[in-house]
């Protein structure tokens, strides 16, 4: 069970009060109050994007409000600066996603998901426009399209292959076609694009990339005209629409899918998936049962009773768990289930192993009555079957962690885990440096921030660039 505020608002949405609410404005702060020691080799940014709509606006739903960057430079061991900014879209401006001739503006975006360090640029991402290019100061440069190529949205969770460089990522949309993969070289270029054969509208947040194949989720959560015509998010559980894996090899295409019924349930993130040594196909995610995903949409859309939970966070019915598919067997589903009872989310790995075998998965949690217990910080051992947990103090809640590895780095686990804390109750938030290797000892360092940090979603960690220059 996740967090929530100890008091509540009257007729306040969840998502703009308590620690959920959005700040009023952009600041900047410098030489930030460090508790503990940064490690020196820490040189760089760590960017933290989320939905934080402009005063006086109320976008409907926690999903749906103006991204907005949050950022910390450390550097020779200390914390230069913290600063703020909204992503300046055309949607700020005024835009509208369909243009009168009803065609589709892709830039008209809240670009508020995720951050993509790729081909030494940086991107804000939403899943339904273009990607959004800023500067390592935070500041808005403009949609990317990939040289006028890429004709789709993209996900905010696209893949890198470590050793090719390559982009995969895909797009989906509300009309056919309603999914396109799409793989990029590492220097930018659109390579490929490839129509994939869904059964309908479905909301397609996260896939699997691995070392030899693609795994689509085409799940039951689907868009609802109905719901559009409402101004409500337009997207609900349907008991009438499968759930499937699709399997697709690297270097097919949509003929070559496989499709593999599994049980009900819905996922916004991949851990990570992998071949094993006889073949297999593992893919592991966070998951929702139909109960869980409607208490959390409701709750996202400010309609339940609980108020304040992170956006994102469980409210119950979210588990780790893995699907196991044999292509040696006709692509048959052997096993699936729960790997954990504790509810958590935002699920991250060293990003060295993307698509390959990793031992380590990192995730967060926070209890219902967060302001007397505080949040956690998990780590899941492959290899043993251990959970360990960082517990934070009464009222401290952890964003998304971000593996750093270390400059020497040699087991998996070695290198640092990078959040965003957040306060319940009081105003205030840190960027905690914890040991991955050591989970459970105090943190390495923490960073006093100058100001609330509301809860948002995904975060990277972009080093300085090898030759000083920022772009």
């Amino acid at each position: 069970m996740l967090g929530h505020m100890a008091t509540t608002v009257e007729n306040t949405p969840s998502y703009l009060h308590g620690w959920m609410a959005p700040v009023p404005d952009e600041i900047d702060a410098t030489k930030l109050s460090v508790e503990g020691t940064l490690p020196s080799e820490l040189d760089g940014r760590y960017l933290r994007n989320g939905s934080n709509p402009m005063p006086g606006v109320d976008p409907g739903h926690a999903f749906t409000g103006q991204g907005m960057l949050h950022g910390v430079r450390l550097q020779h061991g200390e914390a230069t600066w913290y600063r703020n900014r909204w992503i300046k879209t055309p949607l700020l401006q005024g835009a509208r996603p369909y243009r009168a001739d009803g065609s589709r503006d892709l830039t008209a975006s809240t670009a508020n998901t995720s951050v993509l360090h790729y081909n030494e640029a940086v991107f804000a991402l939403v899943e339904n426009c273009l990607p959004f290019s800023v500067t390592l100061d935070l500041e808005t440069i403009g949609p990317f399209d990939f040289h006028g190529m890429l004709k789709t949205p993209m996900t905010a969770h696209p893949k890198r292959d470590v050793m090719t460089g390559e982009l995969h990522f895909f797009g989906y949309d509300v009309q056919p076609p309603f999914v396109t993969y799409h793989v990029a070289s590492a220097d930018g270029k659109l390579l490929r694009s490839e129509v994939i054969g869904v059964n309908g509208p479905t909301m397609m947040h996260d896939f699997a990339l691995t070392e030899h194949h693609v795994v689509f989720l085409d799940l039951p959560v689907v868009f609802d005209m109905q719901l559009a015509t409402q101004r409500k998010m337009p997207f609900r559980w349907s008991v009438d629409y499968p759930a499937r894996l699709g399997v697709m090899p690297r270097s097919g295409g949509n003929a070559d899918i496989r499709w593999i019924e599994v049980e009900p349930g819905y996922a916004f993130h991949i851990a990570n998936a992998h071949e094993d040594s006889a073949g297999r196909i593992l893919v592991e995610a966070v998951t929702y049962d139909e109960r869980g995903f409607n208490t959390t949409w409701e709750t996202l859309g400010g309609t339940s009773m609980l108020s304040g939970v992170h956006p994102l966070m469980p409210i119950s019915g979210a588990r780790f768990y893995a699907w196991q598919i044999d292509p040696k067997k006709n692509f048959s589903l052997v096993s699936d289930g729960a790997l954990d009872d504790l509810d958590v989310e935002f699920p991250t790995i060293n990003g060295e192993r993307v698509a390959r075998a990793n031992r380590y998965t990192y995730a967060v949690t926070a209890p219902l009555e967060v302001d007397r217990i505080g949040g956690k910080i998990v780590k899941y051992d492959r290899v043993t079957g251990r959970r360990e947990t960082q517990d934070l103090a009464a009222g401290w809640i952890p964003g998304e962690v971000t593996f750093v590895p270390a400059r020497a780095t040699g087991a998996e686990d070695d290198g640092y885990l990078i959040s965003i804390v957040t306060h319940a109750t009081a105003d205030a938030a840190q960027l905690q440096v914890l040991s991955a290797a050591k989970l459970g000892r105090p943190p390495l360092a923490i960073v006093r921030l100058p100001r609330r940090v509301p809860a948002g979603f995904h975060g990277a960690w972009i080093p300085e660039p090898a030759d000083g220059t920022e772009k």
